[in-house]
């Protein structure tokens, strides 16, 4: 359950100890325990019974079959600081929230309901560098018909397919106009943690 709860909301594995009234540690085991047997049933693909998504390539074939236009962003996840005598122990530390963070790739559909959830990374990984390690650029260059939308963590995406990806925030040149887009398309592409409204 708690890892289910963590795959919606995307809560600090700490927040999850209170709720469950658990230790920290029991929430990260049970998560590390159980993300890779959920990964491997695949996820559920809404008003499509029986159909499950368990890669990357499922997700871009389904999307270009069905003309679903996707959602992808990079979720953050605060946790524990690595031990210190760790190798790479820097590599959790987010430059965007200044905290030990790991980051999973997300895809969604226009209602922001989640199709995949993909490989998880150190937080100092930029959205743009895991989307070269997963092969998603690749996948693009594959399903030349799937579209999507993403956030300015993905503007090298963007230009590099300005056909298939879009990003609103790149488009404004205005500072505030910009925030403001942003904002507004944060809700609006990345539903994936407001599934519940």
């Amino acid at each position: 359950m708690v890892t289910l709860v963590h795959l919606r909301h995307q809560l600090p594995h700490m927040v999850l100890a209170e709720l469950f009234e658990v230790d920290r540690s029991t929430v990260s085991a049970a998560i590390r325990q159980a993300r890779p047997l959920l990964a491997a049933r695949g996820f559920a693909v809404p008003d499509r019974p029986g159909l499950r998504l368990k890669t990357l390539g499922d997700v871009f074939a389904h999307a270009e079959a069905e003309g679903v236009e996707l959602r992808l962003d990079g979720a953050e996840t605060q946790v524990r600081r690595p031990q210190a005598d760790r190798p790479g122990r820097r590599a959790f530390v987010s430059g965007k929230r200044k905290q030990n963070t790991i980051k999973t790739t997300t895809f969604s559909d226009g209602q922001g309901r989640l199709l995949l959830s993909g490989v998880v990374h150190p937080g100092r990984m930029h959205d743009q560098t895991a989307v070269r390690t997963e092969g998603i650029a690749e996948q693009f260059r594959i399903r030349l018909g799937v579209k999507a939308k993403v956030d300015s963590g993905y503007l090298g995406l963007a230009k590099e397919f300005p056909g298939q990806v879009g990003a609103p925030a790149s488009l404004v040149s205005d500072r505030s106009a910009q925030r403001a887009t942003r904002r507004r398309t944060s809700t609006e592409l990345v539903l994936v943690r407001d599934t519940a409204r």
